[in-house]
């Protein structure tokens, strides 16, 4: 029996498994109009996949730069929180295996928060080394968040338990001597740094969620601490609380001034 006579359900399920060359060229020649559909389907998710392909690799171009210049522990180093009125500057430092290929691991700002919890559990199972860094409130607005995020990095860079030889960074300089390659929007551009990215914000989302659950007036599980409406409508009726960035405005004038 050739591939043409299968049923539609048959060749589905053919194009499911990694179909043949031989098989393809089949249905082409297929007038029927279910096989015309499930092939074109068949089609359009390779084009997709190797365009995903293409993308991961191009992320990864600065790592193996690196891996290729004899320097194997390259970390990436990424920060989230500089926005939010209430709760921590949170960062990660991500040291990925050369074999990594968790194809979606991508800007998490880019992601759905399913699917950046999803991507966050398996980087830390393939990862060789994860560290978060976390600087509060209180030293925010002691020290301003440009600096606290440096602090933040620093911390998490310092927590790995494999020392890096290499780090690349969101554009920031770090106080450390391990050598840094700085880019502008670094998690685009950088697999490991996107995975920082990822482990940093499921960090710190994790986190406004347990804050959530004390201070439900400000609706922390949604607003991850930034300053929505409902936000500010809890601000106004209760106050301020510990978890508060008061030299951000409109805190600093209602509060500080």
């Amino acid at each position: 029996m050739t591939k043409v006579n299968l049923t539609i359900a048959q060749i589905k399920a053919e194009l499911a498994q990694h179909p043949t060359a031989v098989l393809l060229e089949e249905l082409q020649l297929d007038q029927r109009k279910g096989v015309q559909q499930a092939l074109k389907h068949y089609l359009k998710k390779k084009a997709q996949q190797a365009e995903l392909v293409k993308n991961f690799k191009a992320r990864f171009k600065y790592e193996q730069g690196f891996w290729q210049q004899g320097v194997p522990l390259v970390a990436g180093v990424d920060e989230v929180g500089r926005g939010p009125l209430a709760g921590p500057v949170v960062a990660a430092a991500v040291i990925l295996p050369h074999d990594f290929s968790l194809l979606a691991v991508n800007d998490s700002k880019k992601l759905t928060a399913h699917k950046r919890e999803e991507l966050y559990a398996k980087i830390l199972t393939e990862a060789l080394a994860v560290s978060v860094g976390a600087v509060n409130n209180q030293v925010i607005d002691q020290i301003n968040i440009y600096q606290a995020a440096r602090v933040a990095m620093l911390q998490a860079v310092d927590g790995l338990q494999i020392k890096p030889q290499q780090l690349i960074i969101d554009a920031m300089q770090l106080e450390t001597k391990i050598p840094q390659l700085r880019l502008v929007k670094a998690d685009a551009k950088s697999v490991s740094v996107a995975a920082a990215s990822i482990v940093a914000k499921v960090c710190r989302d994790h986190l406004m969620s347990f804050y959530a659950k004390l201070y439900p007036e400000y609706d922390f599980a949604h607003n991850d601490g930034y300053g929505t409406a409902k936000h500010l409508q809890g601000i106004a009726a209760h106050g301020v609380t510990p978890l508060h960035r008061l030299t951000f405005e409109p805190l600093r004038s209602r509060y500080l001034e």
